[in-house]
């Protein structure tokens, strides 16, 4: 057990909550062991150290009756839920934060308990004034608070023009130098405050083709950005030296980007490199709607370790069937919303999703041979490994971060499928279905 969570347990240890009779996603497994977590240092204790060296005793035990506990979900690429769009620019400022407050409070219920909010390709003006809400919560978060964000995600507008899906052109930007990317994004928000606070900028989706991008990827991920392959006409070629550039990520695998072709694989022939170390990381929108589910078995056979699903859902999610309009960059456009299904209004382009996470997991469930664990890694271990956040989030190990979610697996069914009961945030239950 990590030197401060022991330490904090000696002067108190108040808040413990044990979980017996449950299944724990441990890897690639489901184990039948306790778990204990503490509300007082919102992480998971070890057990055995707690009780025989510290003599603590639960002041809770839940006998889960054989249910799953996994780590809670995280979300890399969401654009808004519940009518909130992360790319909007407020009226009022305050406005925007009372928002994302309720959005966390509404997404946690899904079984989010930690995302990366996206922001589209925008004007700089939108960018300077959404970015520094959006940075890591950090210790800032408390459990009531609901899901937490990690950090953004500016998907543009450094993309190419012919794969723009939505995105409006007008406001595309080539980047040239670091100075660039500063005017579009704020200086302020590409680096580390004085005090030490993280950058709110945690991941930049870029074509690696356009302007000067691929040589400036370097300095980009030196200040711990992520740099994602995405919007993109890049050959196998370029997309390769964006790899060995820094690039760690691809945005939604296939979507918006070269497909795969037997004389040039794109940016997807990149997953068939002969050293994991050189296979970026890469996000699958599972919905049904994006990819075929051969695709996707294809794609997770290529890299399974750098598989992440992910929703890209917009605004739209947990609002009824309709027409919904969006700010996008220099245009007022309408989103047609059927069921999970997203099209710009007068045609068939896709517009994002309106699925959740879950939904994604469980149609991997039910495409492909994976087993509940190792669907759940592609929300949980995967994406944390992405984020360089492993041993913090995505983990039932002692120590982490104690957010996690109670699963209900409906027995005898030819295919499983997981519910969400409960939720639990830094060692408290914040949300139950009962």
């Amino acid at each position: 057990m990590p030197a401060a969570v022991s330490d904090q347990l000696k002067t108190g240890g108040v808040g413990i909550t044990k979980f017996t009779n449950c299944r724990l996603v441990r890897g690639n497994s489901l184990v039948h062991r306790d778990l204990w977590v503490s509300s007082a240092t919102g992480k998971i204790v070890h057990s055995q150290a707690s009780f025989y060296d510290h003599l603590l005793i639960p002041d809770e035990v839940i006998d889960l009756g054989g249910r799953i506990v996994s780590p809670g979900l995280i979300e890399c690429q969401l654009n808004g839920a519940y009518g909130f769009n992360f790319s909007i620019k407020p009226d009022e400022v305050a406005d925007y934060a009372k928002q994302i407050k309720e959005l966390n409070k509404q997404l946690i219920k899904t079984g989010v308990t930690s995302y990366v909010p996206t922001v589209t390709s925008q004007k700089p003006d939108v960018y300077k004034t959404v970015l520094p809400f959006l940075r890591p919560s950090g210790h800032l978060q408390v459990a009531e608070d609901g899901a937490e964000s990690l950090g953004a995600h500016v998907e543009g507008p450094f993309l190419s023009p012919t794969k723009n899906g939505i995105h409006d052109i007008d406001v595309f930007k080539q980047a040239e130098s670091f100075k660039d990317l500063e005017d579009c994004y704020g200086a302020e928000n590409l680096s580390p405050s004085e005090s030490g606070e993280p950058a709110s900028v945690r991941m930049i989706t870029a074509a690696p083709e356009i302007g000067n991008m691929e040589k400036l990827i370097p300095e980009i991920t030196s200040r711990g950005i992520i740099f994602s392959i995405g919007h993109t006409e890049a050959t196998y070629e370029e997309a390769s030296a964006a790899v060995e550039a820094g690039a760690t990520m691809i945005t939604h695998l296939f979507n918006a980007m070269k497909p795969l072709h037997h004389r040039n694989p794109g940016v997807f022939g990149v997953l068939g490199n002969p050293s994991d170390q050189r296979k970026p990381y890469f996000g699958i929108i599972a919905d049904g709607i994006h990819l075929h589910p051969t695709t996707i078995k294809i794609a997770r056979n290529a890299h399974p370790d750098g598989f992440i699903l992910v929703t890209d859902a917009m605004h739209l999610v947990g609002l009824p069937d309709g027409s919904y309009q969006w700010v996008n960059g220099n245009e007022i456009n309408n989103i047609v919303k059927k069921g999970s299904r997203l099209v710009l209004e007068g045609s068939d382009t896709l517009a994002g999703s309106s699925t959740t996470l879950l939904e994604c997991v469980n149609n991997l469930i039910s495409w492909t041979d994976t087993s509940i664990p190792d669907a759940l890694r592609a929300v949980t271990s995967t994406p944390a490994a992405m984020l360089s956040l492993e041993g913090i989030k995505g983990t039932l190990a002692d120590g982490a971060d104690a957010d996690l979610i109670i699963l209900s697996e409906n027995a005898g069914q030819d295919v499983p499928k997981l519910t969400v009961d409960e939720v639990w945030k830094f060692g408290k239950r914040v949300w139950s279905r009962d």
